[in-house]
């Protein structure tokens, strides 16, 4: 029988922030957009917020009138970034097989490691300790037999909580559940399952396989078998399924100028390159996506005319892709992919013939990324990024950013 964890990060930005900040710890904090802004929401909030009804989303001034006490603080997405690596180099300590599923969560499949960590519990147990001893964060663990029931199973004790739901398990445990609870089961799936009297996971479970199909086409087939428990996908390593690389930002509020936007396409390019070459690889295709206020959203790519893996090439051609497309409207979230990718090794001597201006960038990518994992982040920025402290930046919503 297999064993997998699924590690999933609580509270994550609010409990970044505690983390660094003993003066945050065990009060209600909320990590929101820019507070003087009306259309200001909450982000993020703690659990010393949620007890007075805080929930993400909500406008500031119901979460000040609910919590009075509350403190607001904007987000931080550099250090947010900088915990989950850590998170995964923690997670890769006790197996290899780790499939990172967002910035603050991931699986990890522990069979066979019993000689190591003890029981499947014990080892879900330590990796909870690690992780709070080294970098004060809470989690919450699910253990089960598939990736599929040990999401769904990291939900139901939080924070801190460690819960196994084996597939023994889904009639008592997972049936009585509200139908939303089961991944996959959106606002509208939900709405439509009601109209159907389907409420619960095992009113889904009991529902024939045929027409949950006719009704939702291949999706109807993953509810039957998600509402069964049944997931036969494998935890693949991040390392060992990559089509692409990228980062997306939702700003604290609304973008209209053209150098705070470019500093956003900046770190994101900066990021997704970073952990494109940590991997090994290089790309061809780039690709830039921007949500307006309404949250209208449109993506742009292109084909570079050689692989490249270098920041300066993809933010190049991420800025060109930019101002052939950006016509002055307010945007809300940034994101930056790369795609088409080749497996290229770094430490390979590069050919003579080629490009010499090109291969200089190259090895001082190279030797930054160096410099950046031994010092940190900030011990090497840009020139254009300079007086940038992305705590105090328009991407964090502070209004004392001047942008080069």
């Amino acid at each position: 029988m297999r064993s997998v964890l699924h590690v999933d990060m609580n509270a994550f930005y609010a409990s970044c922030e505690q983390s660094i900040e003993p003066k945050y710890r065990a009060r209600p904090l909320a990590v929101v957009g820019n507070p003087e802004m009306r259309h200001g929401v909450v982000l993020t909030a703690s659990y010393d917020a949620r007890k007075f009804g805080v929930k993400t989303g909500m406008p500031l001034w119901q979460a000040r009138k609910l919590c009075p006490d509350i403190i607001f603080t904007p987000p931080n997405y550099e250090l947010y970034i900088h915990m989950s690596h850590k998170i995964m180099e923690i997670l890769t300590d006790y197996s290899p097989l780790v499939e990172q599923f967002s910035i603050d969560e991931a699986w990890i499949d522990i069979t066979g490691t019993e000689h190591l960590w003890g029981t499947p519990s014990q080892a879900a147990e330590n990796i909870q300790k690690k992780i709070d001893k080294s970098l004060n964060l809470p989690c919450s663990i699910g253990l089960s037999d598939n990736k599929l029931l040990a999401k769904m199973a990291s939900e139901i004790k939080k924070p801190n909580g460690i819960t196994e739901l084996r597939t023994d398990d889904i009639e008592t445990r997972l049936w009585p559940l509200p139908v939303e609870d089961l991944i996959g089961v959106g606002r509208n799936i939900k709405e439509s399952l009601n109209k159907f009297g389907v409420y619960t996971i095992g009113d889904l479970a009991r529902t024939p396989y045929k027409f949950l199909t006719n009704m939702f086409g291949k999706n109807g087939h993953y509810l039957y078998m998600f509402a069964h428990g049944i997931d036969k996908t494998p935890v693949r390593p991040n390392y060992e399924n990559t089509k692409s690389f990228g980062n997306s930002i939702t700003l604290p509020y609304d973008y209209k100028d053209r150098d705070e936007i470019k500093n956003v396409i900046l770190f994101l390019t900066e990021e997704v390159c970073s952990r494109m070459r940590e991997k090994g690889f290089r790309a061809r295709r780039v690709s830039l996506t921007l949500k307006d206020h309404m949250f209208a959203s449109q993506t742009h790519s292109m084909t570079l005319q050689d692989y490249c893996f270098s920041t300066e090439e993809i933010y190049r051609a991420v800025m060109t892709l930019f101002d052939r497309f950006w016509v002055g409207q307010h945007i809300r979230l940034v994101g930056v992919s790369v795609s088409k990718l080749d497996i290229y090794d770094y430490a390979t001597q590069l050919c003579f013939l080629d490009n010499v201006d090109r291969v200089k960038k190259e090895n001082v990518n190279i030797a930054i990324d160096k410099i950046r994992n031994k010092f940190g982040m900030d011990a090497i920025k840009r020139a254009s990024l300079l007086d940038v402290d992305f705590k105090y930046s328009p991407l964090t919503g502070m209004k004392n950013f001047n942008p080069r």
